[in-house]
């Protein structure tokens, strides 16, 4: 019985180590794994045309194409979403995005908000956090502590 106790409590050690351990690197835990497939799932449905499937982006993303717009950044840790908050990040998928160096006036990012759920919003952000490396992904933490996604896009519990 004694060495059942001492299993069960050295088990229950390395799992609050191991989760602590994992949120502290940035890494989502694995409660997180249903809204990680679900952000998957958004992401490859209404966002992978543009940005690709690994969240590539489009060739030559830095260059304005011919209309005078830049193209779809990536979302891995060759791109800039690491270096926004996830207020940011919900707003610019919620209300769509013209990058300010466009030279025309269309949203090269279409709004989503009459589409999209808050929580599909916010899944799809978690999601993204998942290309980064660990520092960015700690960088991007640390800009969401004064900037987290908005109140009206966390559900309470009823």
């Amino acid at each position: 019985m004694r060495k059942r106790w001492f299993f069960i409590a050295s088990w229950l050690t390395l799992s609050v180590v191991g989760v602590g351990h994992a949120m502290a690197e940035g890494r989502p835990s694995s409660n997180d794994t249903p809204q990680l497939d679900d952000g998957k799932k958004v992401y490859r449905q209404y966002c992978a045309s543009c940005h690709g499937t690994q969240g590539e982006g489009m060739p030559n993303w830095q260059q304005q194409n011919s209309r005078g717009e830049l193209p779809a950044p990536p979302h891995g840790p060759e791109g800039h979403t690491w270096k926004h908050s996830n207020a940011m990040l919900y707003r610019i998928v919620a209300e769509g995005w013209r990058d300010p160096w466009n030279k025309t006036d269309r949203l090269t990012m279409p709004a989503y908000q009459e589409v999209l759920a808050p929580s599909e919003i916010r899944d799809v952000v978690n999601y993204l956090k998942t290309l980064w490396t660990q520092e960015q992904r700690r960088h991007q933490a640390d800009e969401s502590e004064q900037a987290p996604f908005p109140e009206s896009s966390v559900a309470t519990p009823e």
